[in-house]
């Protein structure tokens, strides 16, 4: 039986700090002993890590508010502690081996997509397609146009723009965004996708933050001017069953494992088909899922384990993750480079292109327009499910949240698709 004082302890990952200080104390040792065992077991290492970073991230003052917190600090900590040498080299090599020879990061994607797609509803999937996705491509296209043009106009250059900046910022976060386009234009481009993480990731950050400081002044322009907000509401003529209902299904270990095998099957697919279809693997992934769950070929008990698998990564492989990508990516000399004037004013004409156009064709299509900025444009712009509840924190429309997801989940892969033909119609 849990005790009063149980509950109460503070933890970390879940566990109470004693038996963390335990894990921590074996973790640490081992390290700085060189006696750390390499593959899979550096897991543990990068998890012990990232939960230490990201609680500091979570309680650090405006970074936890405005840039992305826990996963912000996750990345460029480990960084750090890497490039000046903190951490041991051989634990740093186990990392890069773990990341880059283990394709771990792969393995996070592939759960990533395939669990989400498969976790939303087949109805909800048909008409967001149909009723909430032009509401997306309105805020995405006109950040697109606009950052291009600004861009061309300040000498920063239309294309480099667009695909630095723009796309990565509109790409539904980290997991399901940077990482997956890095890997995309690393591949099309034929460039370190490391290199491309260090310019795109900032832009991520600073993203997040404009998104959540104009949630809260269009939650005043809404005060101020009553006839182009739902407060709350998104439709003007309410439809209830444009909702996503979470599947409270409860845990099963041999369903997850289930999970585990698509996932991977879905990315192998993907592989495969692009070896004949001139398409990077996340992008035909993305497709064969959606098609699946569009026409019913999946059993449901098989979409159940992918979901599972899905919330079973993000819930404690994220924060481990981060740290990988900060130590093995993230390159701090070409950081400093990259955030210059020009670089902050394209990220927020971004932010601001992505809530004109959302908000414009949400109210050609009967939607609020301040609601449509929000939840198409701010939540397409912002760092992903952190970023969806700080931005509609700020706006005070907490309510939003099933669209939030939408945007999050669907515009996340859509984005994807869109990068891979800019890339080739670019080039």
């Amino acid at each position: 039986m849990t005790t009063k004082t149980e509950k109460d302890t503070f933890k970390i990952m879940g566990i109470t700090w004693p038996y963390f200080l335990f894990i921590s104390l074996v973790i640490f040792t081992a390290m700085y002993m060189d006696a750390l065992p390499a593959g899979l077991i550096e897991l543990a290492t990068m998890m012990v890590i990232g939960a230490i970073l990201d609680l500091v991230g979570n309680k650090t003052p405006i970074i936890k508010d405005y840039f992305g917190g826990g996963a912000i600090v996750a990345i460029f900590g480990s960084a750090i502690l890497a490039f000046y040498n903190i951490l041991p080299e051989g634990t740093v090599s186990g990392i890069t081996e773990f990341m880059k020879g283990g394709q771990f990061l792969n393995f996070y994607i592939a759960a990533l997509i395939c669990g989400s797609i498969l976790g939303m509803s087949r109805a909800l999937l048909i008409k967001a397609f149909v009723k909430y996705l032009p509401i997306i491509l309105g805020g995405v296209i006109t950040a697109l146009a606009l950052v291009g043009v600004v861009g061309l106009i300040i000498g920063y250059g239309f294309k480099e723009a667009i695909l630095y900046i723009g796309i990565p910022i509109m790409g539904g976060g980290m997991g399901a965004g940077a990482l997956p386009l890095s890997d995309i234009y690393g591949q099309v481009l034929g460039e370190d996708p490391g290199n491309i993480l260090t310019i795109v990731v900032p832009a991520l950050a600073l993203g997040n933050a404009f998104a959540i400081v104009c949630g809260g002044l269009l939650n005043k322009l809404g005060k101020k001017r009553p006839s182009l907000t739902g407060n709350g509401e998104l439709l003007i003529n309410k439809d209830d069953s444009f909702e996503i209902k979470e599947n409270k299904s409860g845990i099963d270990y041999k369903t997850m494992g289930i999970g585990i095998v698509f996932s991977c099957t879905f990315y192998i697919f993907g592989n495969i088909l692009s070896e004949f279809i001139p398409i990077h693997r996340y992008a035909l992934m993305i497709i064969s899922v959606a098609i699946a769950k569009g026409m019913n070929l999946i059993p449901e008990k098989y979409e159940q384990g992918c979901h599972q698998w899905y919330r079973f990564v993000a819930a404690n492989f994220t924060p481990a993750l981060l740290v990988g990508i900060g130590i093995v990516y993230i390159n701090l000399g070409q950081l400093a480079d990259a955030l210059t004037v020009q670089y902050i004013i394209l990220v927020f004409v971004t932010v601001i292109g992505s809530i004109i156009g959302s908000g414009f064709v949400g109210k050609l299509l009967g939607f609020y327009p301040i609601e449509s900025a929000i939840t198409g444009g701010l939540c397409m712009a912002n760092m992903g499910g952190t970023g969806d509840v700080a931005v509609l924190s700020a706006a005070n429309r907490m309510e939003l949240m099933p669209f939030a997801q939408i945007s999050s989940r669907l515009g996340g892969a859509f984005m994807i698709l869109l990068a891979t033909a800019l890339l080739n119609l670019f080039l």
